[in-house]
């Protein structure tokens, strides 16, 4: 009787490592998932401040980073 609740432990540790590793593997993919999100939001935030940029020299005539450099 003791063998069976050995090898009930053994295989619910089995089952447990195995699950365990398949939570590690898809952590990994979501930390990389994020990162990747997180440059193509970088760079869509970048574009969208030089598009900003370029109107705001179009409609005033105004470099506004020169100004702030002016400012400094």
């Amino acid at each position: 009787m003791a063998m069976n609740g050995v090898k009930s432990t053994i295989e619910q540790i089995r089952a447990l490592e195995t699950e365990r590793q398949n939570l590690m593997l898809e952590i990994e993919e979501l930390k990389k998932m994020a990162d990747a999100k997180a440059r193509a939001l970088e760079s869509e935030i970048s574009m969208l401040r030089d598009e900003v940029k370029e109107l705001r020299l179009l409609l005033t005539g105004e470099d506004t980073d020169i100004d702030r450099k002016k400012r400094k």
